[in-house]
């Protein structure tokens, strides 16, 4: 009898066991989903109340601190729209623009990308060269060659924005070349540049640097106009439209 309950017992402690067990390994195996799956969202609002159409006109911002790439659009050639807003997955080298070959960062400044840029074989997807360096990073003597936006989350110098994601911007680029567009403006700040954002980074030494993208960033912020930019004594300047 002693034995007959000292199974039951057993076979008891372990069923509660077994259990107790599967619901742990379910918790861990939820929790762990979660925390591998949390990247952060592609984009933002996910339905745009804008529809590009083929012959729309279009302008990329990109927001360093904010990891944000900003598409925005116009069909009139007036003011542009926001149609969306994609989280950066990747970019290198911190805040600042690229000076040097090798020292890893990602550019800022005011670039654009043309038919001649893009790129459907690249090896992180699907990519397209902004342009640098451009007519600033020459004239201070900078280097470098091959910056992209494109597939993969990972960067040396570039800005990766997951397979999906490139796949659905490098579309729209795509179309507003072939569409008529010969070239679409690139504009990469650190930060949204806003006076607060400037007076927090006054002690940094790209702060001069900084200070000359403003205007464009200004500009665009009162017109929703892109402007048109020049380089005069080595730095940025906005020609009247």
């Amino acid at each position: 009898m002693r034995k007959t309950v000292f199974i039951v017992l057993l076979l008891l402690i372990l069923l509660v066991s077994f259990f107790i067990y599967r619901n742990i390994s379910d918790y861990l195996a939820m929790k762990n989903d979660s925390t591998n799956s949390a990247v952060p969202p592609s984009s933002y609002p996910q339905r745009p109340t804008i529809v590009i159409q083929p012959g729309d006109r279009l302008y990329i911002r990109l927001l360093k601190a904010e990891d944000k790439l900003e598409l925005w659009v116009t069909s009139d050639g007036k003011k542009y729209g926001l149609y969306k807003t994609y989280v950066i997955c990747a970019y290198s080298g911190g805040l600042g623009p690229k000076k040097v070959q090798g020292d890893m960062k990602s550019p800022e400044g005011f670039y654009s990308t043309d038919k001649r840029l893009l790129n459907p074989k690249s090896q992180y997807h699907l990519s397209f060269n902004i342009g640098y360096p451009n007519a600033f990073d020459r004239a201070n003597g900078y280097t470098g060659d091959f910056l992209m936006v494109h597939g993969g989350c990972a960067s040396v110098g570039c800005y990766a924005m997951t397979d999906p994601i490139i796949t659905e911007i490098y579309g729209l680029v795509e179309q507003a070349l072939n569409s008529g567009q010969k070239s679409i403006p690139i504009h990469i700040f650190p930060f949204a540049m806003t006076k607060e954002n400037i007076n927090n980074h006054r002690e940094s030494a790209d702060l001069s640097f900084w200070q000359s993208l403003k205007p464009a960033y200004d500009y665009f912020e009162k017109t929703r106009q892109v402007p048109v930019i020049s380089v005069v004594d080595k730095r940025y300047k906005i020609v009247n439209n």
